[in-house]
């Protein structure tokens, strides 16, 4: 089973920018992955953030379309999300999850393999 971890999570301003990364190891050839984003804010459901699928085709949650970008670098076994324009609606723990088998989706359950989640704290 792949095992994932996140990095680039922290604390900054309205209006700033973070840029995610989650490199995986083990399991199968990385770009055989889809790899997705989600977060989950306090007290509230983990939410669908973004997803790439093996050819690098994204899918991402309405509400976040134009602000965050996934990408993924198979060279390095790393997807990443860059967040642009974040709003303090934006905090939550984000997590990147890895996807054995179809195509991209918003559905957590569908993905197989968790990181262990990195905060990120808008300030307003």
């Amino acid at each position: 089973q792949v095992q994932l971890v996140e990095s680039g999570g922290g604390l900054v301003q309205a209006g700033g920018s973070l840029r995610l990364s989650c490199a995986a190891s083990g399991g199968r050839t990385f770009s055989t992955y889809v790899m997705g984003w989600f977060r989950q804010a306090p007290e509230k459901e983990r939410e669908f953030v973004a997803a790439i699928n093996r050819s690098g085709g994204t899918d991402y949650a309405d509400s976040l379309k134009g602000r965050f970008t996934i990408s993924r670098d198979n060279a390095k076994n790393t997807v990443y999300l860059q967040m642009n324009s974040l709003k303090p609606e934006d905090t939550a723990v984000y997590y990147c999850a890895a996807k054995n088998y179809g195509g991209t989706s918003y559905i957590s359950h569908l993905y197989s393999s968790w990181g262990q989640g990195t905060q990120v704290t808008v300030s307003s």
